[in-house]
């Protein structure tokens, strides 16, 4: 599948302009212009950060990769976000064109992103500051990340003048409709947080068609102002390099074994128990599978499973399989990409994932992919061809899945072959481009509202 841009429909917005304190001069009306330098926002995840443990995920890759590719075509980005230690540089080049911009608010530790809501006052102020060393019209563009951030960007948009686009990377109404059994529903501020976002924004960028339904079915999101631009994958590193027997050499992993790997945030939201249910179950029906099994967990506790550091070690216990898992630590990316390539089978049993990247990277490094039909795993993952889609969260399902790979030595060869064409379809630099374009018609619209008298 290729990358693309689309719009919901052809209803028209008509809002009127914001009584904007402080405009740039009016840029030149003719045909869309290119942003020349956008401020990106990212509050309660550092760029930085290694993904896989904390809060940093799929989404700090997401603005790592669309940054750089961006700043390649000729916008330059700058990513405001939270300092969390007192050693860090003010501003960190990221790559050439991306500067990382540290701010100063509340404490650099021991804060969870359920406390930074009374932190985003002290954030913008730091943005502001920022923002008044620099000449007018200095940035063209705010594209803010997750609802902490809309919130900021939603300021500094109307005080600067310039569009807002953003990105909700996950919504609190989709994930309230498909809680894990103990976890935490996202509280009802976060609820009218996103609701105001929504309204406020220029342009609304969603992963997938799915997502962008759910703007507009939960939030009333306009369908002219919402774009759909699938995310990427860094192709180069991602890779079959130089095949499974090879990484799993380097890895220390028996040749022969059946593994099937979860990579990520370890939370229920993430659901990593119903991989080692189903392993338990495979193991009672077949007891020869204990011999030739290993179940890798690569991945540190994050939200709600915070509260249970150990509780998958001792689940594994209980389940008997102590001795089939291994948890690792979140690991680089070069280290993820051979993880990815030494495993018979990534498993992705998550109750919501706005896209699921880690499916895309794991089919890109040749592996296939179990996953739960949600969110935009039907789109990162091709059912039958790439790897198969499960119905629901029952561990018997994921079971009977993983079976065909115990039963079938050839399987992760066959479809790692279709995994890895399918996965040529998400280049970054096609997001990226795409993304340019959403920016551009926030642009054209914005100048071609403070044309008009009546904007």
């Amino acid at each position: 599948m290729s990358h693309h841009v689309s719009r919901l429909g052809q209803r028209r917005g008509g809002r009127s302009a914001l009584p904007y304190q402080s405009r740039p001069p009016l840029l030149r009306l003719t045909g869309p212009r290119r942003a020349r330098r956008v401020a990106m926002l990212s509050v309660h995840t550092s760029p930085l950060h290694q993904p896989g443990t904390g809060d940093a995920g799929g989404m700090n890759v997401y603005i790592v990769e669309l940054a750089r590719q961006l700043a390649a075509q000729g916008t330059e980005i700058e990513i405001f976000t939270r300092a969390t230690t007192g050693t860090l540089a003010p501003t960190v080049e990221l790559a050439p064109g991306v500067l990382v911009r540290h701010i100063d608010a509340g404490p650099y530790e021991g804060l969870s992103k359920e406390e930074l809501p009374a932190q985003l006052c002290a954030f913008t102020h730091g943005v502001m500051q920022v923002w008044a060393g620099h000449r007018p019209g200095y940035y063209d563009l705010v594209h803010s990340h997750y609802w902490l951030s809309g919130h900021v960007g939603w300021l500094a948009a109307q005080r600067w003048g310039v569009p807002l686009v953003h990105a909700m990377h996950t919504m609190a109404k989709v994930k309230n409709a498909a809680l894990a059994d103990g976890d935490t529903p996202e509280p009802p501020a976060r609820v009218i947080g996103e609701t105001q976002i929504v309204r406020a924004a220029d342009r609304l960028v969603a992963n997938t068609d799915e997502e962008a339904g759910d703007l507009v079915h939960h939030y009333e999101a306009p369908r002219d102002r919402t774009a759909v631009v699938h995310p990427g994958v860094n192709l180069d590193r991602f890779r079959p390099a130089d095949g499974r027997a090879a990484a799993r050499a380097r890895l220390g992993l028996p040749q022969d074994a059946l593994i099937p790997l979860f990579a990520g945030r370890i939370q229920p939201l993430k659901a990593p128990d119903v991989l080692l249910r189903a392993v338990a179950r495979l193991v009672d029906e077949d007891p020869s599978l204990r011999r030739r099994m290993v179940v890798p967990v690569v991945g540190g506790p994050s939200g709600s499973g915070l509260a249970k550091p150990e509780g998958l070690q001792k689940l594994a216990a209980r389940l008997g399989i102590a001795d089939l898992v291994a948890f690792r630590p979140p690991v680089g990316q070069e280290q993820l990409a051979d993880w990815y390539r030494a495993a018979s089978v990534l498993v992705m049993p998550s109750y919501s994932e706005s896209f699921g990247l880690v499916a895309v990277e794991a089919q890109a490094c040749g592996t296939p992919v179990v996953a739960a039909a949600v969110g935009g795993l039907p789109v990162a993952v091709r059912d039958g061809v790439s790897g198969y889609l499960v119905a629901g969260h029952d561990p018997a399902e994921y079971a009977r899945a993983l079976r065909r790979f115990a039963d079938d030595p050839h399987l992760p060869d066959r479809l790692g072959t279709a995994a890895a064409r399918h996965a040529q379809g998400f280049g970054w630099a096609a997001a990226a481009g795409s993304t340019a374009e959403v920016y551009a018609a926030a642009l054209q619209e914005r100048r071609r509202r403070l044309r008009s008298p009546h904007g």
